[in-house]
């Protein structure tokens, strides 16, 4: 079950996730031995993490257990958001190299147009398209990449052309 919870009119609401579809989330290499400790003999119906007091975690909880307030301070940043975080993660998987569609199915969006509001790249990133498109438009000519090609065998291997 894939659910959210967060305070409503005066009590929590728990409610399935906004789409209510699963989605595959990539794992971090660094956070894997965490996950495996936190999963470890587990129902998997159960919370991955739960509260204080043993329930779940809320908005609040999470900023207090953090001490977000304390940190967005000392890092001069007094308007940052959680919610950054993840445009921030979508940002890095970009600068990375994720393709878009792929970003769009790990953030859960039904539209990539959402999904690109997400992204903000860097100077650099914008320098870098720039620099690109000139070597593509060099006065020798366009200079294509040198892709392969890949054909998926019946039983479903790659095969290098």
């Amino acid at each position: 079950m894939f659910r959210q919870t967060y305070p409503g009119r005066g009590k929590l609401v728990t409610k399935e996730t906004k789409g209510c579809r699963r989605r595959t989330v990539p794992i971090i290499e660094p956070l894997r031995p965490t996950l495996e400790r936190l999963t470890a003999g587990r129902d998997s119906t159960a919370w991955l993490l739960t509260g204080p007091r043993g329930g779940v975690i809320t908005t609040a909880t999470l900023r207090d257990a953090t001490r977000w307030d304390d940190v967005v301070r000392e890092i001069g940043q007094p308007g940052l958001v959680r919610h950054g975080l993840r445009h921030t993660a979508l940002t890095w998987m970009a600068a990375a190299g994720v393709e878009l569609h792929i970003l769009q199915r790990v953030a859960g969006h039904q539209d990539p147009a959402v999904t690109s509001r997400y992204l903000h790249p860097d100077v650099h990133a914008m320098l870098d398209a720039g620099a690109a498109f000139s070597a593509w438009w060099s006065p020798s000519g366009p200079q294509r990449p040198n892709l392969a090609v890949v054909r998926r065998s019946r039983g479903g291997d790659e095969e290098g052309a």
